[in-house]
């Protein structure tokens, strides 16, 4: 009895000290991933933002609100790939100016890396995209390096250089910055005297040119963002370099207190499960599995100086 007893405890031993490794390496990268069904809702806020108003024709000052909702597309969920749709609105808080902005955006990730993929009818405002760099999250483990992160308003990525270890609401964070130099994003016409053209009657077309910095604050862990700064200055000029360049925006967008909180509490909530997958769950698995090989191995004497 006692012969196989000792058996089964190295049987069963053997198998948890192979099995913690899978659950370290395998096992656990599998169940680590961004969701393909996310919903979410961030909040953003401006304050002393300056804009140029379609509809009243002039720059307006104010204090601006921004909702960004995010929703997965589960059909388009597959193997390593997830698809989110996001929708951002901004309104003018002080001059009760809804709407004064809405975009859509449809990227594709890869849900561990988080990774751009072109694929999915990927697009800005319904105009198609390729993306690459970091969309939504960054990849399990961040470095302190530089990665490329897709920026929205241009269209393409750009570097985001490690700057420095912060504390977001108690939880240390990697500090990234990311500089967009002046990009076109789009072309428009607007009325000639806007432009100071006091010569010229009628509409001219000008560019819209953005410039920016962006601040992201990630968990390395997970590589969760839990706090982002965006720095925007953006201006219409004449394509021809005639006339007065107008303000489109210039804003310094930071995310809600309450918005930093969730994100906060979702990133310890996520590394909380990541430790427990990679590092807890394992080492009890290598533990036990010694023990009970040892217990094999002296039930398996015991039972031959019987004998």
């Amino acid at each position: 009895m006692r012969r196989v007893v000792g058996i089964v405890l190295i049987a069963v031993g053997a198998f948890l000290i192979v099995l913690a490794p899978l659950v370290r390496f395998q096992i656990g990268g599998s169940l680590i991933a961004a969701p393909a069904d996310q919903y979410g809702v961030s909040t953003l806020e401006a304050e002393g933002a300056q804009y140029f108003s379609a509809k009243d024709l002039k720059v307006m000052t104010g204090q601006l609100g921004i909702t960004v909702t995010t929703r997965g597309d589960v059909s388009q969920a597959d193997g390593d790939r997830v698809v989110w749709d996001e929708f951002t609105v901004v309104n003018d808080v002080t001059n009760n100016n809804p709407g004064i902005s809405i975009t859509e955006r449809r990227s594709a990730f890869n849900k561990f890396t988080g990774e751009g993929i072109t694929c999915c009818a990927v697009n800005i405002d319904k105009k198609p995209v390729k993306l690459e760099g970091q969309i939504y999250k960054w990849p399990f483990d961040v470095e302190k390096k530089t990665y490329k992160v897709f920026n929205s308003t241009a269209g393409m990525a750009f570097d985001a250089k490690f700057v420095a270890e912060e504390q977001v609401n108690g939880l240390l964070a990697y500090k990234f910055e990311q500089t967009v130099p002046p990009t076109k994003t789009e072309t428009r016409t607007v009325p000639a005297s806007i432009m100071g053209l006091t010569g010229t009657t009628g509409d001219v077309q000008v560019d819209r040119v953005y410039e920016g910095k962006n601040t992201y604050w990630i968990e390395p862990t997970t590589g969760s963002p839990v706090r982002q700064e965006q720095q925007r200055n953006e201006v219409l000029k004449t394509q021809d370099g005639t006339g007065t360049p107008v303000t489109a925006l210039t804003a310094v967008a930071k995310m809600t207190p309450e918005t930093v909180n969730q994100l906060v509490n979702n990133a310890r909530e996520s590394k909380s499960q990541i430790t427990m997958i990679k590092t807890t769950i394992p080492l009890v698995l290598l533990l036990v599995g010694l023990l009970l090989l040892a217990g094999g191995f002296l039930a398996l004497r015991g039972a031959g100086r019987k004998v």
